[in-house]
């Protein structure tokens, strides 16, 4: 595979070895970018016949392609499929998918001749595999989410149901009354796709006065977490709990630019990123007021890095939004980050200075109204910590006196310390319990 240096286009090529040239089998365009996930591709073991993942309906796809011939899909609809495995007899590839929910990722396989699916499991939730050698059995990764992931395994020719091997999760850990999100459909003003988010409600939360609310921005930009299985934002799962015990509903949105939704849904930050997603969060904050009893001026926003940029974007760009927030190891200028990672989204500054300023929150602080709480790792190995000084530097050039920064001097991008955990924790609930 091939990759322009701006990654907007890929080749898979083959060699012509006896004319000593480059032989294109397929070429891709994406005027945003080239998703730089679900690119598996290689030969079927008894054919030269090339399989290979393309976004190029809208969602990521199992083709096979005869060389100089048409390509052949295997998969096709509002899905996205992920991780292959080919059979050595090339009679089935298998893979996971979220065809029956956005947020559920069952396992399937389909036949190279006939195009016929099979569905292998049916647990609901988040499932991962791997084929056995053997070729007879998947050993399964499971989770829900309340539960962590637990093994499994189940007969790839059977009608059994998986049997569960592990039993590592504590009971400790099951006693604890955790608080079940529900995933929902949130209806979006600016786009035919809903946005998925989890949601977080109390007991009795349609009754008495309406309730306070906060609003999580999950990381990465282009991460799925309002999903049915055990979320990698443990902690914060835990945190909501906690909020929800105390009686605030808490929303996690998947916005746009998140993972398992299709190429629009992951493009519509380009050029623009903060955008969108600040648009997909006044959707959400309109769903709370009008269906989780929520009053609109008492809710408060939080995220870590790019979930922290996202905060930042709130409190500047739509201060009516949300009475406080809290921005964890945040980026304030992607001019500064891993142009690896920016130059995909963004260009690079020299050559798109205009989306680098529309995009970065450095600009616009001038539009802080609100509380705010930056906590900042300074051995930040991603987002590095120059960023926040630069930003609460330019704050006090502006005068703003209505945010507080919390320097934790060993951390790295991922807190190693559970005291630091514990004192960030701390910091954000208080914020919020003052504010709120």
């Amino acid at each position: 595979i091939l990759e322009a240096w701006d990654n907007k286009d890929s080749w898979i090529v083959t060699v012509d070895l006896a004319a000593r040239k480059l032989v294109t089998q397929l070429r891709q365009h994406d005027d945003a970018w080239i998703n730089y996930h679900h690119n598996q591709f290689g030969w079927l073991n008894h054919s030269h016949t090339l399989f290979y993942q393309s976004e190029k309906s809208g969602y990521s796809h199992l083709y096979l392609q005869q060389p100089g011939e048409a390509p052949k899909a295997l998969t096709s609809g509002q899905y996205v499929v992920d991780s292959l495995t080919v059979t050595e007899d090339d009679q089935y590839v298998y893979f996971k998918a979220n065809k029956k929910h956005p947020g559920i990722y069952e396992i399937y396989r389909v036949n190279t001749q006939t195009g016929e699916h099979q569905a292998l499991t049916d647990l609901n939730g988040l499932t991962d595999y791997v084929l056995s050698p053997d070729e007879q059995t998947l050993l399964l990764t499971h989770s829900t989410v309340t539960r962590p992931p637990e093994l499994y395994s189940v007969a790839v020719n059977g009608d059994q149901a998986p049997q569960r091997l592990t039993h590592t999760i504590s009971e400790a850990f099951l006693a604890k009354p955790w608080v079940a999100p529900q995933v929902v459909a949130i209806d979006s003003s600016h786009t035919d796709q809903p946005i998925y988010a989890r949601v977080y409600l109390p007991e009795g939360y349609t009754e008495g006065e309406p309730r306070r609310a906060v609003v999580f921005n999950h990381g990465a930009g282009y991460l799925q977490n309002s999903h049915l299985g055990w979320s990698g934002y443990f902690r914060e799962f835990m945190f909501h709990s906690f909020l929800v015990k105390q009686g605030y509903v808490v929303l996690d949105m998947d916005y746009r630019a998140s993972r398992g939704y299709g190429r629009d849904w992951r493009t519509a930050i380009y050029r623009q990123m903060g955008t969108p997603e600040l648009e997909d969060l006044r959707d959400g904050v309109n769903w709370l007021v009008e269906n989780a009893n929520v009053d609109r001026n008492r809710i408060g926003t939080y995220g870590g890095s790019y979930g922290g940029f996202l905060t930042f974007m709130a409190m500047f760009n739509a201060p009516d939004l949300f009475q406080a927030g809290a921005a964890l190891r945040p980026v304030s200028d992607w001019a500064h980050y891993n142009h690896g990672y920016t130059s995909n989204i963004l260009n690079t500054p020299d050559v798109d200075p205009i989306a680098y300023r529309k995009s970065s929150p450095i600009y616009f602080a001038e539009g802080l109204q609100k509380p705010l709480l930056i906590n900042a790792p300074m051995v930040d190995n991603n987002v590095f910590f120059v960023d926040v000084v630069r930003l609460v530097q330019r704050l006090i050039e502006l005068e703003k006196t209505d945010f507080e920064t919390a320097i934790y001097p060993v951390e790295p991008h991922g807190f190693v310390q559970p005291s630091s955990w514990l004192d960030e924790y701390r910091r954000i609930y208080g914020l919020f319990e003052e504010n709120l």
